[in-house]
Order: structure tokens, then sequence, then C-alpha cells
């Protein structure tokens, strides 16, 4: 029963439980990045790598980071408590996934997101009457789209057959596609005596299981056929595979297009997908880096505004954003963009690339306009981010010309020199 959920569904439940957290006065505070440098061992850059490892199904990385952030602020129920409790129920460490998400409702109250982590928990333990307790309570507003296939089951299996029809029919409508809801309402038919319904049921399931197969082969053959066939027959194939009603369907064609080079291609299902799941983190990040790859920078800029707003702590969204504003002239809002990126991962070499130039040019233009203690702090935390380029040490060596300090002008750009003479060694 312990069935793995689609990543964007997990992330779309955490971006709905931390808004919950951004409704108080406080609430502009923690939807910004932070405005002061946080160090590497901060919560924040905990959240961010433990938010990045969950995206890549590496759920031991990420429950290692959330922990850690607890450990700094035991304060970060929705933020840092909960993910760590969908990372151990992924791990299948039930025991320790139930003690966090009932820490995580103690500290907060009932909410559907809980309620269905614990449902599914108890019905993977058989406790059918406490599964059925969260579950109903979780489909008052259901995180995910299979909630009521499993309230189904569970009254199911507790012998409530009129109740378990009643949801298992509610999920074949949330998730018409999903074979083993027709193969469990067989079942209840076939309890119930209904024995032409039940066979209905169990061949449907048997057929969507086959479209199921058909799916993954039609997918194997759309990337074959974007490697050797024009693109126009490769389009033929690929397009059989858009459902305009999944998201989840739709960004597997979106990604197949990407991977393949197609990236043209990939924005109609990608942009579906979004529409789709505007709550979604990754299905905003998607559409705005298949923009991005074809320059469009300020529809990328669209998807990712709201996006970072919501979700402040993912790592790649602030990156991509960064590098969005920076191919939009916008230095000072990419350089603060890009600053926050580097604080939730400093380990990553291309954003600390993209942060250092951003850097390099809002140091330029603070000089520019006479605003010389600000160009002085860029510089100096350009010379920090790239220790041995001579660029931010010519600029500091400019500025204190400009303002009279000759003694340290000619210091920096002595070691502007050395590191210049030192690089062309190299070549």
């Amino acid at each position: 029963m312990n069935q793995s959920l689609p990543l964007t569904w997990i992330l779309s439940v955490l971006v709905a439980l931390a808004l919950v957290t951004l409704s108080g006065p406080n609430a502009a505070s923690q939807a910004a990045p932070a405005a002061q440098p946080t160090l590497p061992d901060s919560p924040d850059a905990h959240l961010g790598r433990g938010y990045d490892a969950l995206r890549d199904d590496k759920y031991e990385v990420a429950a290692a980071e959330f922990r850690a952030a607890l450990k700094l602020d035991s304060k970060l129920t929705l933020r840092a408590r909960f993910p760590l409790a969908v990372a151990l129920f992924e791990m299948k460490k039930p025991d320790e996934a139930r003690q966090e998400f009932e820490t995580v409702r103690r500290e907060t109250g009932d909410h559907p997101n809980i309620s269905y982590y614990l449902g599914r928990l108890d019905l993977d333990e058989l406790h059918f009457e406490s599964a059925i307790r969260n579950l109903n309570q979780a489909i008052e507003k259901p995180p995910f789209p299979d909630t009521a296939y499993y309230l189904g089951f569970a009254y199911f299996k507790q012998g409530d057959l009129a109740a378990a029809e009643k949801w298992l029919k509610e999920a074949a409508q949330s998730i018409p596609h999903d074979a083993r809801v027709q193969y469990q309402l067989g079942l209840v038919y076939r309890k119930q005596g209904r024995e032409q319904e039940a066979k209905q049921a169990v061949a449907l399931s048997g057929e969507q299981r086959q479209r199921d197969s058909s799916e993954s082969q039609m997918r194997i053959e759309c990337a074959q056929k974007l490697d050797q066939a024009p693109r126009e027959d490769a389009h033929a194939v690929c397009e059989r595979l858009y459902d305009a009603d999944d998201a989840e369907k739709l960004t597997e064609l979106g990604t197949i297009y990407g991977q393949h080079g197609d990236v043209e291609a990939a924005l109609k299902p990608l942009r579906r997908a979004a529409e789709l799941a505007p709550q979604s983190p990754q299905m905003q990040y998607n559409l705005a880096l298949a923009y991005y790859q074809l320059n469009q920078f300020e529809e990328a800029r669209a998807p990712l505004s709201k996006a970072v707003t919501r979700w402040s702590d993912i790592f790649r969204l602030a990156t991509l954003y960064g590098a969005v504003l920076s191919k939009l002239g916008e230095d000072l809002a990419a350089y603060q963009a890009l600053q926050h990126a580097h604080e939730l991962n400093a380990q990553d070499a291309a954003t600390a690339d993209l942060l250092y130039l951003a850097t390099l040019s809002v140091a330029r233009k603070a000089q520019s306009a006479r605003q010389y203690p600000d160009a002085l702090r860029y510089f100096h935390e350009a010379a920090k981010l790239k220790s041995q380029e001579p660029g931010p040490h010519r600029g500091l060596a400019d500025v204190y010309k400009l303002t009279g300090r000759s003694a340290q002008a000619t210091t920096e750009q002595r070691e502007a020199d050395r590191l210049a003479s030192g690089f062309e060694k190299t070549q």
C-alpha cells in the first residue's frame, strides 16, 4: 500500500503547508529572502538543500538536512519537520514518520495534509478504523488526488461496502487513469453480488494497465524518434502522449522534449501543466527553464516571480530567477536572488559564478553613480567569491583613487596585477 507519490504532488503539499505560516504579522519576513548573508550552516541553507534532495528523490539526504535545520531552530515545524516526516515516509520508516507527523499535528493542529499521511500509515499497519478517521479528515480538502482511493480502500477492508463504493467512485473522477481504482471497485461489486459490474470494472482496470504499458512504450518511441527522425515525424508520435487534463503526463512529455533538444516543443505541455498545477513550484520551474533556454526571459520571469515568493527555500528556483533577472538587465534584483541561492547552497559552482558576475555588475553601477561606499562593499564581496580574479581588485583600486585613498589604491592595483600575471602564466 505504501506506493510512492509523484514528487510534484509532494512539493505542492509542502507549498500549501508553508503558506499556512505566512498568514500572520511576520509573513513578509518569512516569505522574502534574508537581507543579511546566511552561513552555510544556517536553517535556511539546510532547508534549501533538503528541498533539493526531495526533488531528486534523495530521501536520506533530505531527512539529514531537515534534522539539521530543526537542530538549529526547533520551531520550524511546517518548513522542516513536516518534510522530514514525508522523507521518512518515502524511506519506508513508518515509526519515525508517524512520530514526526504526530509532532506536527500537536504543534499546528489538524490539517488534511497530515491526516492523509497518518491515514496511509494506518493502512500499512492494518489499522483500518484509524485510517478511516484520518482519511475522512483529509478528504475535506484532499491534498492528493488519490485521497479518495485510500479512503475507499480503508472502508472496503473495514467491511463497509457502501462507503467503499462511494469513495472509490469519487476516486474514479479524481484519478480516472489509475487502474487500482477500477480493480478495487470490482472487488467491492463482487462482495455485493454484482458480478456483471465486477467483471466490467476488472476488465476496465486491465485496459488501463495495458494503456499504461502502451504509453510507456510510446515514451520510449518518442525519445528515439526525437534523436533519429525528422522533427515532424517525431512530433506525430510524441503528441499522442499529450493529455490536456493530466499535469504529470504533460510534465513527462515536456521533459522528454527538453532532454532531446526540442525545447520549443516542450513549451506547450509544460505551459499546460503549469496551468493545471499553479501551486506546484516544480511545474513553474519547468516552464520557466524552458523559456530561459529559448531566451524568452520576460516570459520566464512570470512563473518564477510568484513561486520564489511562496517557496523561498528552493535553491533551483532562486538560482533560475537570478539568472533570468540578470538576462533582463535587472542587476540589483539578480544579485539579491543569487545571493540568497548561494546562501542556500554555497557548494554550487555555477550559482557562485553567476553571483560573482552579478556582484561585479552592481559594483560597477554603484561606482558609475558615485555611490562609492556601496561600490567598495560589492567589490569586496566579489573578491571573496573569486579570490583569484583580478577584476574586483581593479575595481577597488579605481574607487580608492576616486575617493583620494592613494595608498589603498596602490595596494589593490598591485594585487590585481599579481593575480593577472599569475593567470597569464597558467595560459
